[in-house]
């Protein structure tokens, strides 16, 4: 009996010694990577969608839509005295009006980079530090006048038809 703990008590010490050892040699070589600056301590803020009436000539061409994420420090953003996403919306209307040259017609004309860069760095230099470490870009479009026009009648039409078949055969 004596020899069966004996032999329980070298096992369970042996067990635990061996595991001690791995975590100890693992956390010598590090067994995971570091995490990236975008993975530790970052916040993820996402916008409603944007929508900036693009005037060309006295008359609105059409409308810019965009919905963006940015990347913040938690402490950062709680120190503003207004809302991040004012800044942000506030940011993309000053840069596409700045920047009449933007022909959403033709891609071209469009550098999101520099649409991304722009609106980070003007962010951080009105706020007086480092506020949007990334912005990024979830949905950005592009709607002309005229598209507009024909969603809305073919909206109106599609509203208008169970009317009149109603009508038809009711009479």
């Amino acid at each position: 009996m004596i020899k069966v703990i004996a032999i329980a008590v070298w096992i369970c010490a042996a067990t635990l010694g061996a595991v001690f050892y791995s975590f100890q040699a693992a956390g010598e070589r590090g067994v995971g990577k570091t995490p990236k600056p975008m993975l530790g301590g970052l916040d993820y803020v996402k916008t409603d969608v944007i929508s900036v009436p693009l005037i060309r000539n006295s008359s609105i061409d059409g409308y810019f839509l965009t919905k963006l994420v940015y990347t913040v420090e938690p402490e950062q953003i709680k120190k503003l005295s207004i809302p991040a996403e004012a800044l942000i919306t506030d940011q993309v209307y000053t840069y596409l009006y700045s920047n009449p040259q933007i022909d959403f017609t033709k891609k071209a004309t469009i550098d999101l980079d520099a649409f991304r860069a722009a609106i980070r760095d003007t962010v951080n230099t009105r706020v007086g530090a480092n506020l949007v470490h990334e912005v990024l870009i979830d949905q950005v479009n592009f709607l002309s006048k005229d598209e507009i026009r024909d969603n809305w009648l073919r909206r109106k039409k599609n509203e208008t038809a169970p009317e009149m078949t109603k009508s038809v055969k009711g009479h």
